[in-house]
């Protein structure tokens, strides 16, 4: 179980840096929207292309916190009826959606990345400020592997806790 600590450390420390990137994608999507709208309502100039930026931003912002969200369990689940089942059968259900949920984001990864590659190749902009759409669904494809590394680490620790039982 060291080695398992030690991939969970390693985790968390990758999900936190990439946390400060959505953070500050964040941080960005707020100052462009204050200035827009103090450019459009009183100057009446908003800031050209600031829909496509702030629609960028979020991908950024929400791709980018998924996996520290995922480890301090911030994500929402839903387990009403779940709750009524025996104990071992609830980690047995538990550990079955944990490798659902691993093999989405598995699939979001190689599906992201393959729609970044068709981007690029078609040079797919925004509508207004014509910027390039593939480095973002790159950066939401690299994102997600963070997910796929804890939910690898959850379903390990789900396996065996329902062995131990």
């Amino acid at each position: 179980m060291f080695t398992l600590e030690k991939f969970d450390s390693f985790n968390r420390k990758i999900s936190l840096g990439l946390e400060l990137i959505g953070l500050a994608a964040m941080i960005f999507l707020v100052f462009i929207t204050t200035v827009d709208v103090i450019g459009a309502k009183l100057f009446v100039r908003p800031v050209f292309g600031a829909l496509d930026v702030v629609m960028l931003s979020q991908l950024v912002a929400i791709s980018f916190a998924s996996a520290i969200t995922l480890i301090v369990g911030r994500h929402v689940e839903v387990e009403f009826l779940v709750m009524l089942f025996p104990r071992r059968i609830r980690m047995v259900v538990d550990l079955f959606v944990k490798l659902l949920c691993l093999t989405l984001f598995v699939i979001l990864v190689w599906r992201l990345t393959e729609y970044a590659h068709h981007l690029q190749v078609r040079h797919e902009v925004t509508p207004t400020a014509r910027i390039p759409l593939y480095p973002f669904a790159y950066g939401a494809a690299f994102a997600c592997i963070p997910v796929c590394l804890v939910y690898i680490s959850i379903v390990i620790q789900s396996f065996f806790g329902l062995i131990k039982r």
